[in-house]
């Protein structure tokens, strides 16, 4: 055996390419599926929609943000603060409901990512009537949120 057959083989440029591209594939596909497992796939209103609808009587609008959000810009007029951190949210959240799981509920967070993956996890715990607020108090690219569309807001 000569000193050059011990040596390890050298991986030619389109061996490294192709190890390249395929791994970078399985990440992009893990990542995609990590992403896809909480999308809320319901209903979607806008603020204007929901506070016409909060004023109506028609549905309960949940905060889910921080208390230091909530501090730091104001709760949408008739929200109520839910911390979505809290171990006991989805019982709170039915308690709140008065354990009728059909009750329409729309989420908000600042800029509509909580609120959606929350949304889809609602769904899964029972609930059939959550509506998601993609623009959020702070607005995102489904909108300029509460916020920005100058919407009454209430000092907790």
């Amino acid at each position: 055996m000569t000193y050059q057959s011990r040596l390890p083989r050298q991986l030619s440029r389109r061996q490294i390419l192709l190890i390249g591209g395929g791994t970078a594939v399985a990440i992009a596909a893990t990542s995609y599926a990590l992403l896809q497992r909480d999308r809320f796939e319901g209903a979607e209103m806008s603020p204007p929609e929901v506070l016409e609808s909060v004023r109506a009587g028609q549905l309960m609008l949940i905060d889910i943000r921080r208390p230091d959000e909530w501090n730091g810009t104001g709760i949408a007029e008739g929200a109520i603060m839910l911390d979505m951190r809290r171990d006991d949210f989805v019982a709170a959240l039915t308690d709140l409901a008065g354990d009728d799981l059909t009750q329409p509920i729309a989420l908000i967070c600042a800029r509509g990512v909580r609120s959606d993956r929350i949304s889809a996890r609602l769904l899964e715990a029972g609930f059939t009537n959550i509506i998601d607020v993609p623009e959020g108090m702070l607005g995102s690219s489904a909108g300029p949120g509460w916020l920005e569309r100058e919407l009454p807001v209430v000092r907790p």
